[in-house]
């Protein structure tokens, strides 16, 4: 093999580039993939966090979803204690407005009756009056007043 001229200042000028490459291209490179690296740690760690705080916010929300689930058949018990209390107000209400009528219907025909009981003791004292003052009238013989009487009862 020939090493010539043109070779040797080949490889001059490779070891030129190289040693230019490592003293100012490769320590940017280097510290650009060490950024970069570190970024990604970074980001891998914000995701780990950000997974921890959606599976804690996961956990606070059943949490509060549960509690809002108590709440509401607890106000839903309260609601149908308080239909059930209403309810049992209505029909204590009634009743005592059944017996109210009641009771003013019953007064109400003890007073017909009484009315009823003093219209029918004026009419019979008009009617025996009537009867008196035909008795009077006629003759006093008994068996015409015994027709008379029993006419008169049958009329009543």
């Amino acid at each position: 093999m020939n090493i010539n001229a043109t070779m040797l200042g080949q490889v001059i000028s490779f070891i030129i580039f190289t040693w230019l490459c490592m003293k100012y291209v490769w320590p940017p490179l280097v510290k650009l993939l060490d950024e970069r690296r570190a970024d990604i740690a970074k980001g891998l760690e914000h995701t780990d966090q950000a997974a921890k705080e959606l599976a804690l916010a996961k956990a606070n929300g059943q949490a509060v979803i549960s509690e809002a689930r108590e709440k509401a058949q607890a106000l839903m018990a309260q609601g149908k204690q308080r239909q059930d209390a209403m309810i049992e107000e209505a029909v204590e209400l009634a009743r005592k407005e059944k017996a109210r009528i009641i009771e003013e219907g019953r007064a109400e025909v003890e007073n017909e009756r009484h009315r009823l009981r003093q219209e029918l003791q004026a009419e019979m004292a008009d009617l025996v009056i009537e009867s008196a003052s035909k008795l009077i009238s006629r003759n006093l013989d008994s068996d015409a007043n015994r027709n008379l009487v029993n006419r008169f009862i049958k009329e009543l």
